[in-house]
């Protein structure tokens, strides 16, 4: 069951990306590249000046050489392996990054319990109302009660859901209350109690609203600038 709605977000604002990942990259399998060479180098001086220093009545055998050379073997394909992981790591960010982007001027549901009543003037004139939040469940839930208080506590409008699934679900609210009155507009909270066989869910999330206002990149990863402060992709729950 899903109660849904229409938002209006802040257009985008300027997107702060870090510059010359192609040459970083390229850098970085250079670097791979010489690291590796290098590992071969040293480990051939050191077979080298072995065979050099070895005792001539008691020679080195076959099955140690070839274990050594088995071993430079096994080093040099971890080495590859590690350059192509940063090689796929630095394209993943830069994908991740370009995804990031078109979330500007979105409205996101991340975890929170804020609820922001604002109203609008249509073309005739007609004041409406609306807000949206939203809740994850990941259980299923017989009954969900959800409880919208104002700034004192005090419980204004209360929704209930019925056989409810796993899911994120986005909720509008026209500012509607209990009493059928309009509430004012300004800033909420709401509290979510999902019940299951008579057992009240520990793990349903309530989540709020975020506008999206620009997208961050740096050692920290890709993060959304938005209304409500910084975000990591993954702490986006629904995308509205």
């Amino acid at each position: 069951m899903t109660i849904s709605g229409v938002i209006d977000t802040p257009k985008a604002a300027a997107v702060n990306t870090t510059s010359g990942t192609g040459s970083a990259t390229s850098a970085s399998g250079t670097k791979n590249a010489n690291d590796i060479g290098a590992d071969q180098d040293k480990f051939m001086k050191l077979l080298v000046t072995q065979l050099k220093n070895q005792d001539p009545l008691n020679p080195m055998d076959n099955a140690a050489m070839t274990s050594q050379l088995a071993q430079l073997s096994t080093v040099t394909g971890i080495n590859k392996v590690n350059a192509t992981l940063e090689s796929l790591r630095t394209d993943q960010a830069s994908a991740q990054s370009l995804t990031a982007t078109n979330l500007i001027g979105k409205g996101v549901l991340v975890a929170g319990k804020g609820v922001e009543l604002s109203s609008s003037t249509d073309s005739a004139g007609k004041t409406t109302s609306s807000s949206v939040f939203g809740i994850d469940l990941a259980s299923a839930a017989e009954s969900v009660t959800i409880l919208i208080q104002d700034k004192t506590g005090a419980t204004v409008r209360t929704m209930n859901m019925k056989a409810t699934d796993v899911g994120t679900y986005p909720i509008t609210w026209d500012g509607t209350t209990d009493a059928k009155t309009a509430a004012p507009d300004g800033a909420y909270t709401f509290t979510v109690k999902a019940v299951s066989a008579g057992k009240t869910l520990t793990d349903s999330t309530p989540l709020q609203l975020a506008a999206v206002a620009s997208v961050s990149t740096g050692s920290g990863g890709v993060k959304l600038n938005t209304s409500l402060g910084q975000f990591a992709m993954s702490e986006v729950k629904e995308v509205l």
